[in-house]
């Protein structure tokens, strides 16, 4: 990877990037020296509003309760056809329960595709988990030069 070069990645590139959903890492601000709360997470994307969802689940363990409020930034990377790219997106997460279920943002959440990875130690259905949309605050993408 020494040598590469980057440059801005067209929003219709994005998107194509992006897909309607797939793997990032969402990373959580501290309000302390704390360095931020990182995650690897499944995401859905929705290209129309350049929004983010994702669900979250608060096991006992998780300290996730006390920095879902705090801004946020999500990254997507990988190398596509030879070629890294990668997305960055800021913003905060807004909870979709608070959401009447016809708003807009509600309906997108089920357009969008959300991969499901077994991480969990007891099966899916028996874990709560809550829906989040990323208010975004800005969004870029990079590729590797050609």
């Amino acid at each position: 990877m020494q040598g590469l070069r980057w440059v801005s990645l067209p929003p219709d590139e994005r998107n194509e990037f992006l897909g309607d959903g797939g793997i990032g890492v969402l990373s959580f601000g501290t309000d302390t020296d704390d360095p931020p709360r990182s995650i690897p997470i499944s995401y859905g994307y929705a290209d129309e509003t350049e929004q983010f969802y994702f669900r979250l689940s608060f096991p006992p363990e998780t300290s996730k309760a006390d920095v879902i409020e705090n801004p946020v930034s999500f990254v997507v990377f990988g190398n596509e056809d030879g070629q890294w790219k990668s997305v960055v997106a800021t913003g905060r997460l807004q909870e979709l329960s608070s959401l009447p279920s016809e708003s807009a943002a509600v309906q997108r959440m089920w357009a969008v595709s959300i991969p499901t990875v077994e991480i969990f130690d007891q099966p899916r259905e028996d874990i709560s988990f809550h829906d989040f949309r990323l208010e975004t605050e800005s969004i870029t993408g990079r590729q590797e030069s050609t």
